[in-house]
């Protein structure tokens, strides 16, 4: 009809409104109403035909990259779709905050339930919180002396923790993480084995030659080593950074943890970025675990020194995102735990130029309720300790050789993120006999320490603290 052509928007007209509608910051809480409520009600209280969310998510007080990866892949076996192709990323990532921030408000007027002591087999443990709502995101602790601790932030930042309090004031100097997924940013620190005359400390964090906040720029693990002196880092030394080649853009399963050997040798991983294949190839940095001397060099009987177009550093390949290392006190075997996808989380023991198999073997399948690979087992490649199906989502690791915990002694404490667990495991002869768990639903377990009064300190995230553990 001749009077429509007059309603017509010329074709640039369109275009802007369509950018500018583009540009619009998704509103979680409008699209939580559109496509959640349904099942899950208005309040979250649930419906007939979907769960309530407050329970399950105020009692294990689940992070946002948990949520965001439940909303945009599903939960196979359950009536929890994937949003996947229905939503935008941006959309997801709204829905995820939205959540995340009802559960922050709820969790600022309940009730605090954390006990405050544990009845184990052999002890009563007297819980305390000595660190509270002043961390943002811990990733590691390292312990300097009787006194003082420093813990690396996932923000870029460190703190020192002197006498059981924490200092908030800053240290300066410090390199800039990339911050290009939810999973990069500073991770692990170490104390160089001679700390106590040449004063090293070793950090891993994201890195980009681009700028840190261009979430687009291709990044890889950096490992560095420098100083601190007057709360101001200094020094600095690159000990490990790859090609511009190699790295990778938005990076996902970064790793990493840092441990020396009784050797002195330093060993640290990267996870597979989200780049699975990669893991099985010997020119790629992704899902491995890596070895080097102190200074960066490489060790001449690394295993893949004179293979051509491998990289010499590699130590282990077939890992997929291991955030756990830990000595063994009876053998000085090097243990770690291995994130699976949904399912297939592992325990394993190191050996120099073993394959473990991710993805050719794996016990779990994908986000999106598709079968990895069908094998569990291939001649070649080394199998877990043990596996844990369902994922509960294994990070760090640490033996016991506390004089408090005699009982303990040489067994190995395990700390899980989503299902947000402290387990006790007795291990024999390389075999874990006995699973036991300590704690639960206290937080993300993210790091373990003993300090040097004998406690167990616990680093938690959602809540970030500082938990410190004797027995009664």
């Amino acid at each position: 009809m001749p009077f429509m052509k007059d309603l017509r928007l010329p074709a640039f007209v369109s275009m802007l409104i369509s950018i500018l509608f583009s540009c619009q910051q998704p509103n979680g809480q409008e699209l939580y109403k559109m496509h959640c409520a349904g099942c899950h009600g208005l309040n979250l209280e649930g419906t007939s035909s979907g769960v309530k969310l407050i329970n399950p998510l105020w009692k294990n007080k689940a992070g946002r990259d948990y949520i965001r990866n439940t909303v945009k892949f599903g939960v196979p076996g359950t009536t929890m779709i994937s949003w996947e192709k229905a939503m935008t990323n941006k959309e997801v990532d709204a829905i995820a905050d939205y959540l995340v921030e009802i559960q922050r408000h709820q969790q600022a007027h309940e009730v605090n339930t954390d006990p405050e002591t544990v009845k184990t087999k052999n002890y009563t443990l007297r819980i305390e919180k000595i660190v509270i709502d002043q961390l943002t995101t811990p990733w590691g602790i390292e312990f300097i002396n009787s006194d003082s601790a420093l813990i690396s932030e996932k923000n870029g930042k460190m703190k020192w923790l002197i006498q059981g309090q924490l200092d908030t004031s800053t240290i300066s100097g410090l390199p800039k993480p990339h911050i290009a997924s939810t999973t990069g940013g500073f991770m692990d620190l170490a104390l160089d084995p001679n700390f106590e005359k040449n004063r090293w400390i070793y950090l891993a964090f994201s890195h980009t030659h681009g700028n840190p906040e261009d979430r687009d720029a291709p990044g890889m693990t950096k490992i560095v080593r420098g100083k601190i002196k007057a709360n101001h880092w200094q020094q600095e030394q690159t000990l490990f950074e790859v090609a511009d080649s190699l790295r990778v853009v938005h990076g996902d399963r970064w790793g990493c943890r840092l441990l020396f050997d009784r050797d002195g040798y330093l060993y640290f991983t990267i996870g597979d970025m989200g780049r699975a294949e990669d893991s099985q190839k010997l020119n790629k940095p992704s899902g491995k675990v890596f070895r080097i001397h102190p200074e960066g060099s490489i060790p001449k009987d690394n295993p893949f020194v004179d293979t051509p177009g491998a990289l010499s550093a590699i130590y282990t390949i077939g890992n997929r995102n291991t955030q756990g290392l830990a000595l063994n006190p009876t053998n000085g075997a090097i243990w770690s735990t291995d994130h699976g996808p949904q399912g297939g989380d592992e325990l394993n023991i190191m050996q120099k130029g073993a394959n473990y198999g991710w993805p050719v073997v794996t016990f779990g399948i994908d986000y999106s309720g598709e079968i990895i690979s069908e094998k569990t087992f291939q001649e070649g490649m080394k199998p877990p300790v043990v596996q844990w199906t369902p994922s509960i989502a294994v990070c760090p690791i640490e033996f016991i050789a506390s004089p408090l915990f005699p009982e303990w002694n040489n067994d190995l404490l395990l700390g899980a993120l989503a299902f947000q667990e402290l387990r006790r495991l007795e291990i024999r002869n390389d075999k874990v006999r006995r699973q036991e768990i300590l704690l639960k639903g206290m937080g993300r377990i993210r790091d373990l320490k003993f300090g040097p009064d004998g406690a167990l300190y616990v680093l938690t995230n959602s809540p970030d603290r500082v938990l410190k553990i004797v027995p009664e």
